[in-house]
């Protein structure tokens, strides 16, 4: 297996439980702890409060551009943003589809 995808993919391989989702880091850990509103804060980053609260409730995924306001408005680094958000669907991916994902062999053992 590529050593490079191997180190990056298998924490999340044997990682039994889901990595946060990244609405519940901006949540708990930045908008309850500064006592902001989903409201204030969407009007603070100059998106719509259905917007934040989708990603809040973990219904929408954190884009780049979302990614830029929240670091912009939180003294944060992008990378963060977009961190959570990969691992926490890579997660996803391997988990909801062990069967497929066990399967696929690397093309270099194929040869």
């Amino acid at each position: 297996m590529n050593t490079i995808i191997s180190e990056e993919v298998l924490p999340l391989i044997e990682r039994k439980k889901s990595p946060s989702h990244p609405g519940e880091i901006l949540k708990f850990l930045f908008l309850d702890e500064l006592n902001i509103t989903i409201t204030d804060f969407a009007k603070a980053i100059e998106v719509s409060r259905k917007a934040i609260s989708a990603i809040v409730n973990q219904r929408k995924s954190v884009t780049p551009e979302m990614a830029l306001r929240f670091s912009k408005a939180l003294g944060t680094s992008v990378d963060i943003w977009l961190n959570l958000q990969k691992n926490y669907d890579v997660w996803q991916v391997i988990h909801g589809n062990k069967i497929l994902f066990d399967r696929i062999k690397p093309i270099a053992a194929m040869v």
